[in-house]
């Protein structure tokens, strides 16, 4: 009989209980590759949910529903007494509406003395009317006593109706357009003189309570001369800072303190900073509210940590032996960071600045502590003037009753998304495209 040795026989032995382990940790990494598969899949399909609802609710905002009609710009409902050579505010105070109305009457073929028929016709067209019709004349007074064709707004319900958000099937009594208006709408329609057109509105309209007048002029305006302000405080500040305190600065307990400090505030939630700004900027430094000079250094405040984080990271990155070729060569230390170590740590800094700014765009609840969820309907000149800004201004619509403006609601935040996929995607390219890798 062969001797076999006994270390042969024990490890023959422990082959069995070490293939198990192996299968064991084998199905282990496999089920966490699928929990981590099916993670990722339950994100992306609620963020598909999400983009979907969005779009759905959102999209028909950015078309409107308008009437064609001849108006007829007549001097007795404009200028019945003749005054307008003296007195000029005679065409502001006109009743423009009349004319729209006069026109309507006309193209429907409605007999003037039918009051029932004209008092469901006044909620026919937008009250917006006046304001379109009132520029046309004050930008040219020679139009008085000519007819013209313009476009009218629509009234918000006649709006929905048309692009088939209101169910026309239910009974009169449980919707917001009667029979007679849904009679006209399609005779309009059937005419070729109702149609709908790119809603320049959305993006020109200051605030208002009527939806078919409502846009994101004052908030587009707001939110620039914010984003304006932080890149021009929060930039030459946060990069000085990082460059003292990664190049400069000794290390000790000091610069410790300082550093915890930054990463905590830049985990602060962003409505701390909104009470910082209302209690510092306004009621002690006495600034005005709603103003975006305000809001821009409100957003200063919550971007210069980002900032300061991403810039000493980039800094950090450089090789220490560019630094040491330079101060060998004899350049001093300032020369050595400004000409050598900062243009090669730009990449990094810029893409932490767009990522900052991003993230202020949509920051909301800083800008209500400070009053810029007032009602704006003029442009703002300066940025110290009352404005407010793009998420102040979805979550005011979001607020509001009518179901109308849940569609500029959801307009404004496909234009939101628009702008902050840019800026991040801009982020990206840039860091590709400049990104070093030593």
């Amino acid at each position: 009989m062969t001797d076999i040795p006994m270390d042969t026989m024990v490890r023959a032995a422990a082959h069995p209980r070490r293939d198990i382990g192996l299968k064991a940790r084998y199905a282990a990494e496999r089920r966490f590759r699928i929990y981590g598969a099916v993670a990722i899949s339950v994100g992306l399909a609620f963020l598909a949910i999400m983009l979907i609802t969005i779009v759905s609710k959102g999209y028909t905002a950015f078309w409107q529903t308008t009437v064609s009609l001849p108006i007829t710009f007549d001097e007795k409902v404009i200028d019945p007494s003749g005054k307008r050579a003296t007195d000029p505010s005679v065409l502001i105070k006109a009743n423009y509406p009349k004319l729209a109305e006069n026109a309507l009457v006309a193209k429907l073929g409605i007999n003037p003395d039918d009051k029932p028929a004209i008092r469901q016709l006044k909620g026919f067209l937008s009250e917006g009317a006046r304001v379109q019709l009132r520029d046309i004349v004050a930008a040219d007074p020679s139009v008085i006593g000519t007819t013209r064709d313009v476009n009218i707004l629509t009234a918000a319900n006649l709006d929905s109706a048309f692009k088939g958000q209101i169910d026309l099937s239910v009974e009169e009594a449980r919707r917001k357009v009667s029979d007679q208006q849904i009679a006209w709408m399609n005779k309009l329609k059937a005419d070729g003189v109702m149609a709908e057109h790119f809603n320049t509105g959305l993006f020109s309209y200051g605030a208002s309570s009527r939806p078919e007048t409502s846009g994101m002029g004052v908030a587009i305006i707001g939110s620039f001369y914010m984003m304006v302000i932080v890149l021009l405080l929060a930039l030459p500040i946060g990069v000085a800072a990082s460059i003292y305190l990664e190049e400069f600065a000794k290390k000790n307990r000091l610069t410790d303190l300082i550093e915890v400090n930054i990463n905590n505030l830049a985990a602060v939630p962003s409505i701390v900073f909104g009470l910082l700004g209302l209690s510092v900027f306004i009621n002690f430094l006495g600034m005005p509210r709603s103003a975006a000079f305000v809001g821009g250094l409100v957003l200063t405040l919550m971007t210069l940590p980002t900032i300061i984080i991403a810039t000493r990271a980039a800094l950090a990155a450089v090789p220490p032996s560019i630094r040491s070729a330079a101060l060998g060569l004899g350049a001093s230390k300032m020369q050595m960071v400004f000409q050598h170590i900062l243009p090669l740590a730009a990449p990094g800094i810029l893409t932490g600045t767009i990522i900052g700014l991003a993230r202020a765009l949509g920051e909301t609840a800083p800008l209500l502590l400070i009053g810029m969820v007032a009602f704006v309907a003029d442009y703002p000149k300066t940025p110290f003037d009352p404005a407010t800004a793009l998420p102040v201004q979805i979550y005011m619509w979001a607020n509001e009753a009518e179901r109308a403006f849940v569609e500029r609601m959801s307009g404004a935040i496909i234009i939101l998304l628009v702008f902050l996929m840019a800026m991040n995607i801009t982020a990206i390219v840039l860091r590709r495209r400049f990104e070093r890798r030593w």
